[in-house]
């Protein structure tokens, strides 16, 4: 039985084998590939593998110039071709699959392979990929201009209330996902043409509602300063500063940044050059009185009860503000006065300035405390140190004669502010809001000593030695001049100790009695 069946398995396999066309013995002797194999449109029939690679290649090249149109935010079009998203063929592998169509295999699929060749064609589909960051890099270049970006609803102040100014939803094409999308397209579904693909769009609706801002009509807390001491440049920046911040709306939840809202600190953004603080000294400085603005708005949002987040009080005094009531703002230091919107309706900001300088921030609301709970919040000095001695500095690059401008003296404090909450007229909590520490710094000038007589040289150090501004002053003057030199400033002798009188802590004295700075210091 077993002989019987090898037998017939001989005889099929030996008409098989006469029933092979002669074209495979002749396409594999010549490594060719059969009649009949087809790469997408391409004949490959009777091509070597170089030259099918060769055709499909410059298929391929050809569709570079096909068109893809982008469809960005908004439905904008944008048009590439195939050729700028990085076109590569990537199935490469169906080359030397047509080679060995028909060689592969036993007697028998051979014949198989040859004979559905021979019924019908065999059509390989060329498959395409694309540089994903090379699609991303173009996505980002050429659709980034249709962007539009989220504008919240906003309030603007009227004389009889408040204007709703509608909000605008934002569209901002997804760039990493229409990468994928579009590389996913060419791999899959183009057809080898001209296309037209709707990228991936993010929407970003704006917070608010006409509903929501309809809300508004409580003023939360307000604050007023005076800066009518200030000159010309001064006074201009802190109105630049406080027009820059008014008619902003602050939703729940969002931080607020001064420093953000008032910067840079340019001409082309409305500054000059005036006083203020660094490394304890008055220097000018674009934007110099800007932290009266700053300041202002702190006490505002003190009394509106928003959380404060980041908080700094100057290197040195400044007199529009009880001590530790300031806030300073420091571009070179990264200082910054920061709040939260932490009530559950939106804010907004209102800044004021007149005529007479006075410089008022109010904030609206929705008011939902008791009107019988009242906030103040009370500055309490706990030392004081005044300055004990002059300061002069000499500059050997100056000549003598040469005298700076006097820098004033600043009284050192340690402060702290404490807010207190009345119901009703009866104290319910005192809680420590900061606590500040401003800078001692002494009346201090600049001498020049430069001279070639050693007879003016001493006279002027020792004149310098005496630590007394106004006589040094005198003494540069007449050495410049040939004037009479003036008599040295005589040293009082140190009075007798005597027992102070029992006095109070600064701690514990009302505001009224507290130490007070002496004298008008620069408004910084």
């Amino acid at each position: 039985m077993k002989k019987r069946y090898f037998n017939v398995v001989i005889g099929m396999a030996a008409l098989v084998l006469l029933g092979i066309p002669n074209m495979e013995a002749d396409a594999k002797a010549a490594g060719t590939i059969h009649t009949g194999v087809y790469a997408d449109g391409i004949d490959l029939s009777g091509m070597t593998t170089a030259e099918a690679e060769r055709a499909i290649k410059d298929y391929v090249e050809s569709l570079e110039e096909e068109e893809i149109t982008f469809l960005a935010a908004e439905d904008n079009p944008v048009t590439v071709t195939a050729g700028e998203l990085g076109l590569q063929w990537k199935n490469k592998e169906i080359v030397q699959e047509a080679i060995l169509l028909g060689t592969e295999g036993n007697i028998v699929q051979r014949y198989k392979a040859l004979a559905d060749l021979a019924r019908e064609n065999k059509v390989y589909d060329i498959t395409f990929s694309v540089d994903k960051e090379t699609v991303r890099t173009l996505i980002e270049e050429r659709c980034a201009e249709y962007n539009v970006e989220a504008v919240d609803y906003s309030l603007v102040r009227e004389d009889d209330g408040f204007k709703v100014v509608d909000g605008q939803t934002g569209l901002q094409v997804d760039v990493d996902a229409s990468a994928d999308k579009v590389a996913e397209y060419i791999e899959n579904e183009w057809d080898h043409g001209p296309a037209e693909l709707a990228l991936e769009i993010i929407v970003d609706e704006p917070l608010g509602s006409e509903q929501e801002l309809a809300k508004i009509k409580d003023i939360l807390g307000t604050s007023t300063t005076s800066y009518s001491t200030s000159g010309k440049s001064r006074s201009a920046n802190v109105a630049n500063g406080c027009d820059l911040i008014n008619g902003i709306t602050l939703y729940p939840g969002e931080e607020f940044s001064t420093y953000e809202a008032i910067a840079p600190f340019s001409t082309e953004n409305g500054y000059y050059l005036a006083g203020s603080y660094l490394n304890g000294q008055v220097v000018e400085s674009l934007g110099g009185g800007i932290c009266q603005v700053s300041t202002t708005l702190y006490n505002a949002v003190l009394q509106a009860e928003l959380e404060v987040t980041e908080r700094h009080n100057h290197s040195m005094i400044v007199t529009y503000v009880e001590p530790s009531a300031d806030a300073a703002i420091a571009e070179s230091s990264g200082k910054d006065f920061r709040f939260i919107n932490n009530t559950d309706t939106p804010i907004y900001i209102e800044g004021i300035t007149t005529p007479d300088k006075q410089i008022t921030f109010n904030i609206y609301g929705a008011e939902t405390r008791d009107p019988e709970r009242v906030v103040t919040y009370e500055s309490v000095v706990l030392s004081v140190t005044n300055p004990d001695t002059e300061m002069i500095y000499t500059d050997a690059g100056q000549p003598v004669g040469y005298v700076s401008a006097v820098q004033s003296a600043h009284i050192g404090y340690k402060a702290q502010l404490w807010k207190v909450v009345t119901v009703n007229g009866i104290e319910e909590s005192r809680e420590q809001i900061n606590s500040s520490s401003y800078k001692m710094t002494p009346r201090s000038v600049t001498i020049g000593v430069a001279t070639d007589n050693p007879d003016v040289y001493n006279q002027i150090m020792a004149a310098v030695a005496t630590c007394n501004i106004d006589y040094v002053r005198g003494v540069a003057g007449a050495l410049a001049t040939g004037g009479e030199i003036p008599p040295a400033p005589v040293v009082p002798e140190a009075p007798p100790v005597e027992q102070p009188p029992q006095q109070t802590p600064p701690e514990q004295q009302p505001p009224e009695q507290q130490p007070q700075p002496e004298g008008e210091l620069p408004p910084i």
